[in-house]
C-alpha cells in the first residue's frame, strides 16, 4: 500500500514531463507555409506596389533550410498572382539573406569535475594586471578557455522577391517568366501548411 502510494506522484511527474517534452518537441518544426503575423515574422508577406507589381517575401526560422524558403516565395509569387486574376509572372528582382548567430554556452565539462569541485589544480601570477590564475591539467588550457564551452552557429533564410504580373500566356523568350498554376500545380505537393487544431 505505501509503496503504490509513493510511486503514483513519481508517474505523475514523469507524465508530466513526457507531456511538457512533446509540446517543447512540437515548437521546434521548421516554418510552414503561413502568413507572417505581427508576432511573428516567419512565414510569407506580400505588398502592393502598383497595379501589378508587388513585393513577396518568406522568411523561414532556424530549422527552414534555404531551399525551402525559395520554393515557398515561389510559391506565393504564383499563389499572389492567381489571387489577383494573372495568369503569369516575371521575377524583376530576386535576393535571399541569410541571418547568422552565433551562441556560446558552457560545456559539459563547464563547472564541477568528476571529483566534485576538487581537482588537481596549479596557480599562477600573470602581472599586477592579470593577477592570479589557476591552471587545471585535465580541462583547462593557461591562457584561453575555449574547450569549456560549446559553440553553435544558427541560420536563418529570408528570400524576396520583386514580381510583374500578367495576363495571357508567359513570355516564351523571358527565362524569370513563370506560368503561375504551373507553378502552382509542381511546387503543390512540396508545401507543408501548418497543423491545423
Amino acid at each position: 500500500m505505501l509503496n503504490s502510494i509513493t510511486r503514483r506522484p513519481r508517474i505523475l511527474a514523469l507524465a508530466a514531463a513526457l507531456a511538457g517534452s512533446a509540446a517543447l518537441a512540437g515548437c521546434m518544426t521548421a516554418t510552414p507555409y503561413q502568413p507572417a503575423t505581427a508576432s511573428s515574422r516567419m512565414g510569407f508577406s506580400d505588398e502592393q506596389i502598383e497595379s501589378n507589381r508587388f513585393r513577396v517575401s518568406f522568411a523561414g526560422n532556424s530549422l527552414t533550410s534555404r531551399e525551402t524558403v525559395e520554393r515557398y516565395l515561389l510559391y506565393r509569387a504564383a499563389e499572389l498572382t492567381v489571387q489577383r486574376g494573372f495568369d503569369h509572372f516575371i521575377l524583376v528582382t530576386r535576393d535571399t539573406e541569410t541571418k547568422t548567430d552565433t551562441y556560446r554556452t558552457p560545456g559539459p565539462y563547464y563547472g564541477p569535475g568528476p571529483w566534485g569541485y576538487w581537482s588537481p589544480s596549479w596557480r599562477f601570477y600573470r602581472g599586477p594586471r592579470w593577477g592570479w590564475r589557476s591552471y587545471d591539467p585535465f580541462w583547462d588550457d593557461p591562457f584561453w578557455r575555449d574547450r569549456d564551452w560549446d559553440y553553435r552557429t544558427v541560420r536563418q533564410y529570408e528570400a524576396m522577391a520583386e514580381i510583374v504580373t500578367g495576363r495571357g500566356p508567359k513570355p516564351s523568350t523571358n527565362v524569370r517568366a513563370f506560368d503561375a498554376r504551373e507553378v502552382l500545380d509542381r511546387l503543390g505537393p512540396q508545401i507543408r501548411m501548418p497543423e491545423t487544431r
